[in-house]
């Protein structure tokens, strides 16, 4: 990186033409390309959080001092290099098209928030900027279009990382601009420390001041998190049991043959019944079962419903489950929760509130037809409506359905409900042995610490997990086999910062960048009017 740094600044600092040409040429694009990997490379099932710093501190060398339309190229050239190993699942059984399409679309938005960091980059304490620049993109990307794609934000990397403890003080949006001041800070430092081109002793001192302030603001921070305790106290404990009953097979067509998911996690609810009965295990006030659990609705169908029945009834306790209803309109459906109690029935339901563009439904059918044979097995599904929390077993339940983990305001919305523990049923069979579901659990981890829950992350095919309210993995199973979880998990009433204040850390740090973007763009433009002046 020091080469590659000192190469960049020599390319603006001094355009003359030399032996080395060709590789300055190169600096930027090699540059910006291996920041993006080292981005994806510090992302889960790898625990190597630090490669973020380099990754962000490549990515300030690129754009620092660049104009807004080569900043918008850079950081797109980045984005690409990051998402496209990233969200290769998303291909994994739909072909390459609609992979490489949401990898170009999610680019845009990384590149608009590169063009704003160009910009911002020539201001004193440029670092700060820049970070809240990124910071602003993200936001925008986790809401449009179509209600947003949160996947990739930079706090997602940091779950086995040092700076984790900041998402108590303000959420996945303030562990993202901490995670990328630090490292373009330490791309600052590095520039000026190496930087051949002309600059005073003074310059590079400024310089240096700047990032070890960043670095240290940054120190702060962490050390604030860990110092701040949430507000409130227990409100008890529960003992969970998280079922994974696996699927026949991996893919679009899990639940191709009927009941067949159905049955894997009656049959594994019942084994727990009888280590319960043998004194093996301890009886569990609560089961979870996934999204999707019951492959068939089984309010539409007695087969379904005595099964599940009999299951809740042998381990005793009411079981959480996933399954697909089918709406009274007779066209629509809904990705629902259930609590089922044992010779009762359903006692609580909730809806998923966010339902997944281009899979559980399909913007555009018809246009989006033309380019894909699986566009038509996207289906007809509604979002519900309330928090998403349900009551059960004296626990009340906030649950994040599968990808709406990915979501700050759906997570906020259960806790501010009363929610003291979380569950984020899933099936992640769809993507196959990817690593999605790892990133998906580093979510679950950050939204731990966040809002200072347990979290019961259950799938139907793996990783399912039992997360403690600091972030840490108590218990997880492998994937692709049929695996049991029981727990003692603590119920939390507290309020962290982060709670209290939801969003307001992330608008004042994207609103803040806004302003110094304008700031920025007319300070430059008063600069050219006094060159032009002085001619």
């Amino acid at each position: 990186m020091a080469d590659v740094t000192a190469d960049l600044h020599d390319d603006a600092a001094d355009p003359a033409p030399h032996t080395g040409r060709a590789a300055v040429v190169l600096a930027r694009p090699l540059a910006a390309v291996t920041g993006g990997v080292l981005l994806y490379l510090s992302f889960p099932p790898r625990t190597l959080w630090w490669l973020a710093l380099p990754a962000f501190a490549l990515l300030g060398a690129v754009l620092y001092g660049q104009r807004a339309r080569a900043g918008f190229g850079w950081a797109a050239l980045f984005a690409m290099a990051f998402l496209l190993p990233l969200l290769v699942w998303t291909g994994s059984y739909v072909g390459p098209l609609p992979w490489i399409a949401l990898c170009v679309a999610e680019a845009v938005f990384v590149g608009a928030a590169g063009a704003g960091m160009a910009v911002v980059s020539r201001l004193p304490a440029a670092p700060v900027w820049m970070a809240a620049v990124w910071v602003a993109g993200e936001a925008v990307r986790s809401r449009v279009p179509f209600g947003g794609f949160p996947w990739g934000r930079a706090a997602f990397g940091q779950a086995d990382g040092p700076l984790l403890p900041v998402a108590a003080l303000g959420g996945a949006p303030l562990l993202s601009f901490v995670t990328v001041l630090a490292g373009l800070a330490l791309g600052v430092a590095g520039r000026e420390l190496l930087r051949r081109g002309p600059a005073t002793p003074a310059d590079r001192t400024r310089a240096v001041q700047v990032a070890a302030g960043c670095l240290a603001g940054v120190v702060a921070l962490t050390v604030a998190a860990g110092a701040i305790p949430p507000s409130g106290g227990p409100a008890g404990e529960v003992t969970i049991a998280a079922v994974q009953g696996n699927v026949p097979r991996l893919g679009l067509d899990f639940n191709a043959q009927r009941r067949a998911v159905l049955d894997n996690h009656v049959r594994v609810t019942e084994q727990l019944a009888a280590e319960v009965a043998a004194g093996r295990l301890p009886r569990p006030d609560l089961v979870v079962w996934p999204e999707n659990a019951s492959d068939i609705d089984p309010l539409r169908n007695p087969d379904a419903a005595a099964e599940i029945d009999a299951a809740a009834r042998a381990v005793g306790a009411p079981v959480l489950l996933g399954t697909v209803l089918r709406n009274p309109d007779g066209l629509t459906a809904s990705n629902s929760v259930l609590v089922w109690q044992g010779g009762t029935g359903v006692v609580q339901r909730t809806d998923k509130r966010r339902v997944q563009p281009f899979g559980e439904y399909l913007p555009y059918r018809e246009f989006f037809r033309l380019f894909s044979a699986y566009a038509d097995r996207a289906g007809f599904f509604v979002p519900g409506q309330g928090a998403g929390v349900v009551d059960a077993a004296g626990a009340r339940v906030g649950v994040a359905i599968c990808w709406e983990i990915a979501f700050d305001d759906l997570v906020a919305d259960s806790v501010a409900a009363g929610a003291t523990v979380l569950a984020v049923p899933s099936n992640n069979a769809t993507f196959g042995l990817s690593e999605m579901t790892y990133q998906q659990l580093a979510m679950s981890r950050v939204r731990a610490v966040e809002h200072d829950r347990a979290v019961v992350v259950v799938t139907t095919s793996g990783v399912s997990a039992v997360i403690a309210p600091d972030g840490s993995v108590v218990a997880r199973t492998g994937q692709f086999e049929p695996g049991l979880l029981v727990e003692r998990v603590p119920l939390r009433a507290t309020t962290t910062l982060s709670t209290s204040v939801r969003a307001v850390p992330e608008w004042i740090l994207a609103v803040t960048g806004v302003i110094m973007i304008g700031i920025a763009v007319r300070a430059g433009r008063a600069g050219r009017r006094g060159r032009g002046a002085g001619r």
